[in-house]
């Protein structure tokens, strides 16, 4: 009788992702970097899986390297193999009580000073054992470091009507969740006569020059006024929010900004913001690889996430509840 588990490589989670690093990086040298390994112990880790294989994973090509298509295939799988390896090691620490646990988190640049703060404060009092790496990126590079096994948790965005989402096509075989929304909110200058009580009718701005920011937030603009029946007369582009306050306090146009936005700073003085209609929020997303959020820590982490988006969302409400009629730079900065 045959053993079936006569072929069985006996692979290594290691292994795989050395040979995911090499991928990635394009070298044995930037996959070492990566890894935090020396030079000499990927080849070896790389010679050590090519022997029990009996096949070649890397080949030169002049004075470098790249994977061979055996090399490619395991590339390809490793992520759902190690994702797979984490979620079980995982569960084993859950039993253990979560005590040491690390978990990699990309997001975008407007959650850095408001959301990731409360997010290691959150798990620093609930899971002191949880370790939280941060990178920050837009969402469709953060999508994308979900795909290539460099994240764990990508926390993105997308705007109603969204021709580019970045949640579509390059997410398939991806675990996406929507987990709350973001405001939107137009930047006015103080005493302009759309900045009043109620939300905004992006009409109304149709004859005002425009400062526009990221490349998918400019798109959500041309959008938004498309809707509004005009074409957004664009005077300035800039992603710095800071920025676009100063543009607005000057009169030299106006703008939209999520409240992520608008709280990452102090309000500048000469500047009213008024929310645009609820259908205009963007809504706010975790991506994971799929059976990502078996692992405790992850899961812990997804949990706190959602948590303080709820949390943020009810703050929000209420202030809303209670905020005077004129929405001026002050009463807005509160």
């Amino acid at each position: 009788m045959t053993d079936v588990f006569e072929d069985d490589p006996g692979f290594d989670a290691r292994e795989l992702r050395v040979v995911k690093a090499v991928a990635d990086a394009g070298s044995i040298t930037g996959a070492a970097l990566t890894l935090g390994y020396s030079q000499p112990a990927v080849s070896q880790q790389l010679k050590r899986l090519e022997q029990r294989l009996g096949i070649a994973i890397v080949e030169r090509v002049g004075r470098s390297v790249r994977l061979t298509d055996a090399g490619r295939i395991l590339a390809r799988h490793a992520p759902a193999v190690t994702t797979a390896l984490d979620a079980a090691a995982g569960e084993l620490a859950e039993l253990r009580g979560l005590r040491a646990a690390r978990v990699r988190l990309v997001a975008f640049p407007s959650a850095s000073p408001t959301i990731v703060p409360r997010l290691l404060a959150d798990l620093a009092q609930r899971h002191p054992g949880i370790s939280l790496t941060y990178v920050e990126a837009e969402p469709p590079e953060a999508v994308e470091a979900v795909r290539e096994d460099r994240t764990d948790i990508a926390l993105t965005f997308s705007y109603p009507g969204d021709r580019d989402d970045p949640h579509g096509s390059s997410a398939r075989g991806l675990s996406v969740h929507t987990v709350g929304a973001d405001e939107l909110l137009a930047v006015l200058p103080t005493g302009h006569p759309a900045a009043g009580p109620a939300a905004l009718d992006v009409g109304m701005l149709a004859d005002e020059d425009w400062i526009a920011g990221c490349p998918r937030c400019r798109g959500h603009l041309l959008e938004l006024c498309d809707r509004a029946g005009f074409s957004p007369r664009i005077a300035f582009e800039t992603d710095n929010f800071v920025a676009v306050e100063g543009l607005v306090a000057q009169g030299i146009g106006v703008a939209t900004l999520p409240r992520m936005a608008v709280e990452s700073f102090p309000l500048l003085p000469g500047v009213a913001i008024v929310p645009l209609p609820a259908g205009e929020q963007r809504r706010i997303h975790t991506v994971t690889a799929r059976g990502a959020d078996r692992v405790p820590a992850v899961r812990a982490t997804l949990d706190a996430l959602g948590r303080l988006i709820e949390r943020g969302a009810d703050e929000h409400a209420s202030a809303a509840s209670a905020r005077p009629a004129a929405p001026t730079g002050a009463a807005a900065a509160d």
